[in-house]
């Protein structure tokens, strides 16, 4: 007989899916258009998965964080990244859990409410500075100790810094302008 699976059991896979899907989607749709702006291994001047990873752990919280190491190390490992599954774990987890230690510090220290009822528009730039340092100078720390390419010099911390800052200033301004659409569309149909 087999057991049926509780709520939250199925709203944390559930919530896990969407992030490893999306963030997987994204990343090669992000590898694809922005293959000129690549400065080495895991580093881009615009990195759309960036805002989606802060986007998808502020939504999911540990769901989020998990699902999005998942793909990532799929993503790693499948890739040109490295053939070394030590180093494809590694880059899935910071993916997955530098997001995840920003939503934390943000959650303590910005007063920023779990559901997010107050994020306001300097909270989200302070979220967003917080994560692209997480999750660029543990990136560039990690292939620095693997020794992946020119990784772990300051030219490729600034840059996946930057990159980082970019994608997701631009895909949240997207998400907003496409939400702002949507409400206007609903008004003139009503």
């Amino acid at each position: 007989m087999s057991k049926v699976i509780s709520q939250p059991i199925r709203t944390w896979l559930l919530g896990m899916f969407v992030s490893a899907l999306a963030y997987a989607a994204l990343f090669y749709f992000n590898s694809w258009l922005t293959s000129s702006l690549v400065v080495g291994a895991g580093v881009n001047w615009i990195y759309l998965p960036a805002g989606l990873r802060l986007f998808l752990i502020l939504i999911f919280g540990l769901p989020g964080a998990v699902g999005i190491a998942l793909a990532s190390f799929l993503i790693s490992y499948s890739g040109s990244l490295s053939d070394d599954l030590m180093v494809c774990i590694g880059t899935g987890l910071i993916s997955g859990f530098a997001p995840y230690l920003a939503r934390i510090f943000v959650l303590s220290n910005l007063e920023l409410d779990s559901d997010l009822s107050n994020l306001n528009l300097s909270k989200l730039l302070n979220c967003i500075l917080v994560f692209a340092a997480l999750s660029a100078g543990l990136h560039q720390f990690w292939y620095a100790t693997v020794n992946i390419d020119d990784s772990g010099t300051m030219n490729h911390f600034i840059a996946m810094f930057i990159g980082d800052i970019l994608g997701s200033v631009l895909l949240i301004s997207l998400i907003k302008y496409s939400l702002d659409l949507l409400r206007r569309f609903r008004k003139t149909a009503h």
